[in-house]
């Protein structure tokens, strides 16, 4: 068995029981040689006679996937989000695709939370002034008594959403696959349907963004949307680039409508040419959300383990439809 291994951080000390847990398994295990995730053209040449593929970020689109050799049984994705991976190619091609969810929610939902606690009290602009010999008396406001809102409640935006309570926010949830128990038991304003997407977005301080990168999220938040939400929201993604328009996003800013938008992720990564780069009160982080160590393991062993038993013909429970 020859596998190919592509995320950066699989390298790490922290999967070194996952890596020697696939190297006992392949009788060859090729790295990532380039320190990033690969690029289209990148992929085919380092996959001939590759058994399995362990993907990072890397952009797998429908024609790589058509040329990939007839060896490959497997894309084990390093994450939970497969918007990198053209699904119906794969399908088509009859190679099987695995993710790994639920293994960085912890790690998603706490930079999320840091990110909102930064906005809500100017941390990063106030740790530039200080730095800078300045003593400025800058106002924040207090999470305690404000409204969060999560677009998208699953494994991350569930552990956002009792964080978020045990501050003393009141939370309110989209999410088309609502789990009712949770938002029962939580005491969570949630609903599935359109109505209640709206209600979220014109009643939160703070909205937070969990939901995959699909046709029916690319822009959700747009100037339509950024209108109805409250004067001085503020916006939280650490799901995927494009799931913000990030031009209107910036306009809003300057107009004052948003009060601040921090981002984990972006429509162009790494990020160059958005027009938040020139706009205050933008935080921005290198799509960073699940690179704790407990995350990194987590996402590593679940990898392998979907690889080895796609590979061994065992049952695997993390096969994507």
């Amino acid at each position: 068995m020859k596998i190919l291994v592509t995320p950066t951080s699989f390298l790490k000390p922290e999967n070194a029981a996952a890596k020697a847990k696939l190297e006992a398994f392949a009788d060859e295990v090729v790295y990532n040689d380039l320190g990033r995730p690969l690029q289209a053209e990148e992929i085919l040449p380092r996959l001939e006679g590759v058994d399995g593929y362990i993907a990072g970020l890397d952009y797998i689109t429908a024609d790589v996937i058509e040329k990939m050799p007839e060896s490959l049984k497997i894309i084990s994705r390093y994450g939970a989000g497969v918007d990198r991976v053209d699904m119906p190619a794969a399908h088509r091609k009859g190679i099987t695709v695995t993710n790994t969810p639920g293994t960085n929610s912890v790690a998603v939902c706490e930079l999320a939370f840091a990110l909102m606690l930064a906005a809500a009290r100017d941390i990063v602009p106030l740790d530039a002034q200080v730095k800078k010999g300045e003593w400025p008396r800058t106002q924040g406001i207090e999470l305690k008594g404000k409204t969060l809102g999560i677009i998208g409640l699953g494994a991350i935006g569930k552990n956002l959403a009792t964080r978020a309570i045990a501050f003393g926010m009141k939370v309110m949830a989209y999410d088309p696959f609502l789990d009712e128990a949770f938002v029962k038991k939580n005491g969570i304003a949630g609903g599935k349907d359109e109505k209640a997407l709206a209600e979220v977005i014109a009643n939160s301080n703070f909205i937070s963004l969990h939901v995959p990168l699909m046709d029916s999220t690319r822009h959700m938040i747009n100037a339509e949307t950024i209108a109805n939400m409250p004067d001085g929201a503020v916006i939280i993604n650490t799901a995927r680039g494009g799931i913000i328009d990030e031009s209107a996003a910036a306009e809003a800013l300057k107009s004052g409508k948003l009060a601040a938008v921090c981002l984990d992720a972006f429509e162009e990564e790494p990020v160059k040419s958005s027009p938040l780069l020139g706009c205050d009160h933008v935080i921005m982080t290198p799509h960073t959300g699940a690179h704790t160590n407990e995350a990194v393991a987590g996402m590593g062993m679940m990898a392998v383990d979907n690889c080895i038993e796609v590979l061994s013909g065992k049952e695997c429970s993390h096969i994507l439809k």
